[in-house]
């Protein structure tokens, strides 16, 4: 199975002309991540489907306190999709993602490889 498994969902990724749209360095490589997991048998799109229209319907819903919610961001949905897909197949436990995250947040800007 293939990303087109997305097409014609809620969870369908950005396109532009036929070709995945990414603004921003980080969201390609996180569109690359989950599908390098996927071809690895980690876990299936259809699995990692159901978190991204989860994530999807998730976003822009006020949280707890009242306040506003960010912005919807199609690939901050992708992301969290992913931790979540990660986090169930206990591929990487939270504490973890998180310490990981924190690091590559750190790094100087050009470092991205």
């Amino acid at each position: 199975m293939s990303i087109d498994l997305l097409e014609g969902t809620p969870a369908a990724p950005p396109r532009d002309n036929g070709e995945l749209v990414f603004s921003e360095p980080w969201q390609a490589r996180a569109f690359g991540l989950a599908a390098d997991l996927v071809e690895g048998d980690h876990f299936t799109w259809d699995e990692f489907r159901e978190h991204l229209i989860e994530a999807i319907a998730a976003a822009g819903t006020p949280v707890d306190d009242g306040e506003a919610p960010e912005p919807w961001d199609y690939y901050r949905c992708w992301l969290t999709a992913l931790e979540c897909a990660v986090g169930d197949r206990g591929l990487l436990g939270g504490e973890a993602v998180a310490d990981r995250a924190a690091t590559y947040a750190s790094r100087p800007a050009g470092h991205d490889h």
